[in-house]
């Protein structure tokens, strides 16, 4: 897409934000502005860095904001801020996080967790279908807790939840075992060695001196590796799957297919549609 300019904000322009801490990582502004921009949507997203200590207080501010529509939720916010949700989504009640939060018509707050639909759709864009993989996940947290749901969902053969706490990774697999017929196992340590597809949904790889969250040499040879960290798009842990020969899937291919997603439930229109979907806000 082209390089295209924000318009200076008007006393009409709506307002989007994305909660983080940090967020100097977050690439959904850039790409959702473009959104606006390039169907005419006055409307505006920033990044807003909040401790978790102030989520509390910010949050229900934030909500009395009469212009503002929509939130878009990243670490380490996605389980707290459900506790602001009106009406949370199946997927919500199913991960227990969410990532993006609506106002409604009526001035209340709904939730929807895209970060495992955007995942899947991103692996299944690349050629990855995951149907019938056996799949370890590593990291428990908001995002991890979804795409673990999706993948469920897209018919995984078997899925290992990792996380350091065996308690939260035990917690989400005995969730999912409720409806996914005990497909999901929780462990401290990745299971590797028949893994088809590893995925990292930790924070690990933000920084370049972050250790990597596994070791890729364990891998067989036709194993993916996925991470969800945006910025770097070559992370530490993707550079050494590549350089062992081992295919990778770059964090990026979860966020493009969520745009749209975003697209559609914040109701904001695009070239060409009318009626359908239209936000009468905008």
């Amino acid at each position: 897409m082209e390089n295209l300019l924000i318009p200076s904000p008007q006393g009409t322009t709506r307002v989007f934000v994305v909660l983080g801490d940090p967020v100097a990582q977050v690439k959904a502004p850039e790409l959702m502005n473009r959104v606006f921009v390039a169907n005419g949507v006055d409307a505006v997203m920033v990044p807003v860095h909040v401790h978790p200590c102030e989520l509390p207080t910010v949050m229900p501010g934030l909500k009395q904001i009469a212009n503002l529509d929509g939130m878009l939720i990243t670490i380490p916010h996605k389980f707290d801020v459900c506790a602001h949700i009106d009406t949370a989504s199946e997927m919500v009640s199913l991960s227990g996080a969410a990532n993006a939060l609506r106002r409604e018509i009526d001035g209340s707050w709904s939730g929807e967790n895209f970060d495992g639909l955007g995942f899947v759709a991103g692996l299944m864009q690349q050629g990855h279908d995951p149907a019938g993989k056996i799949v370890t996940l590593v990291g428990s947290g908001g995002a991890g807790v979804a795409i673990a749901a999706a993948l469920l969902q897209a018919g995984v053969q078997r899925l290992n939840v990792t996380d350091l706490s065996k308690e939260k990774a035990s917690r989400l697999a005995q969730r999912l075992n409720a409806r996914y017929n005990g497909r999901v196992d929780a462990s401290v340590t990745p299971q590797l060695q028949d893994a088809d597809i590893v995925i990292n949904s930790t924070p690990m790889g933000l920084r370049e001196t972050d250790p990597l969250p596994f070791d890729v040499d364990r891998l067989h040879n036709e194993t993916l590796v996925a991470d969800i960290i945006m910025k770097p798009a070559q992370t530490r842990l993707l550079k050494h799957a590549a350089q062992r020969g081992l295919r990778v899937h770059q964090g990026i291919h979860m966020l493009a297919p969520q745009i749209e997603m975003y697209r559609e439930y914040f109701r904001v229109p695009f070239v060409g549609e009318h009626s359908v979907g239209e936000n009468p806000r905008y």
